[in-house]
C-alpha cells in the first residue's frame, strides 16, 4: 500500500472538528463535514463511499474519529487506523481535556500524531490484516465451541429427567 491511501482524517466532539490532518487538497474534508452533520449520535462504525474513496467513521461517546481512504483500502485496515488513533487520543485528551478544547485546536499537537498512525497502518497493512483474519477465526471456532458446550448442556439436561 501506499502513503496516498489514507488521505485525510479527523476527531471530532459532536459535530466540532478538534484536530485534522492531510497533505492533500481536494473536497474530501467539506464532504467528511458533511458526513460527520447526518452521523447517527450511536456508538457504531459508519462507511460512506464517494468519488473511489471510503469515509470511514468510528462513533464513540460523543465523539467521532474520521479517516478518507482510497477505495483500495480494505475496511478492516481504515478502521484499525480508526482504533489506534481513538485510543491515542482518549489517551492524551480523556479526563476532560477533549470535553472543552475549542473547533481545530488540537490540530498542531494532534495532527503530526495523527500523520504518525497513518504511516504506521500503511507500513504495517499486511500483518493486520493477517491479524483481524486470525482474531476472526478464534472467533468462528469459539462460538463453535460454545454452541457445542450448549448442546452438551442440553442432552445433560433431558437426561437428568
Amino acid at each position: 500500500m501506499s502513503q496516498e491511501s489514507f488521505i485525510y482524517s479527523f476527531v471530532a466532539r459532536g459535530t466540532m472538528i478538534l484536530a485534522e490532518y492531510t497533505e492533500f487538497t481536494g473536497n474530501f474534508p467539506a464532504i467528511a463535514t458533511q458526513c460527520l452533520q447526518k452521523l447517527p449520535s450511536s456508538n457504531d462504525k459508519f462507511t460512506y463511499n464517494c468519488d473511489h474513496h471510503t469515509f470511514n467513521f468510528l462513533v464513540e461517546d460523543g465523539y467521532a474519529y474520521c479517516v478518507v481512504a482510497k477505495e483500495t483500502v480494505s475496511k478492516q485496515i481504515s478502521i484499525a487506523f480508526l482504533e489506534r488513533m481513538k485510543a491515542d487520543f482518549k489517551k492524551r485528551y480523556g479526563g476532560g481535556k477533549a470535553d472543552t478544547a475549542a473547533a481545530k485546536s488540537l490540530n498542531k499537537e494532534f495532527g503530526p500524531i495523527m500523520k504518525e498512525h497513518m504511516k504506521y497502518i500503511i507500513d504495517h497493512a499486511e500483518e493486520i490484516e493477517k491479524l483481524i483474519k486470525v482474531k476472526a477465526q478464534v472467533s468462528e471456532v469459539k462460538s463453535i465451541m460454545l454452541g457445542n458446550i450448549d448442546k452438551v448442556n442440553e442432552k445433560k439436561k433431558k437426561n437428568s429427567f
